[in-house]
């Protein structure tokens, strides 16, 4: 399948809103009310986080990721954080997730950093997967509590 992987504009905040409430929707989450801030971080210079759309040769939007920097206190050094990876259900399998972290690998790769992390549901087995492919599950478990 022929790719184009390419940061989201303001002409694609169509495809871009159509895909983030898809991944919203696959972790059961309504993430509506959140838009708008995501959509002005993606769209601030100043601000660390990107967001890329995967095409295919016809333009069709098949998936997006977002990223971001991260500090990692025990090297001191900044890594880069995949934080959300989508490909529509028929995409799946043919290549589009790995485009996408291989993308945020090189962006990370072209700037030094020397890590790429991110998280995935336990239960996603097809994901992981394909994450699998890459490296071993690290062991660590995320807990998230109010403040």
């Amino acid at each position: 399948m022929t790719l184009t992987i390419s940061p989201v504009t303001e002409a694609d905040r169509e495809d871009w809103e159509a895909l983030f409430r898809a991944y919203a929707d696959f972790y059961h989450t309504d993430a509506r009310a959140a838009e708008p801030q995501v959509w002005d971080w993606i769209r601030s210079d100043p601000e660390p986080y990107w967001a890329d759309l995967a095409r295919d040769g016809a333009g069709r939007a098949l998936g997006l990721v977002h990223y971001s920097l991260m500090h990692r206190a025990l090297s001191g050094a900044m890594v880069v954080y995949l934080s959300d990876l989508y490909t529509v259900p028929e995409a799946r399998g043919q290549g589009v997730g790995r485009a996408l972290i291989d993308h945020v690998r090189a962006f990370a790769r072209a700037r030094g950093f020397d890590s790429v992390r991110w998280l995935t549901a336990e239960t996603n087995a097809p994901a992981r997967r394909l994450y699998d492919s890459y490296a071993p599950a690290s062991g660590f478990i995320l807990y998230a509590v109010a403040p």
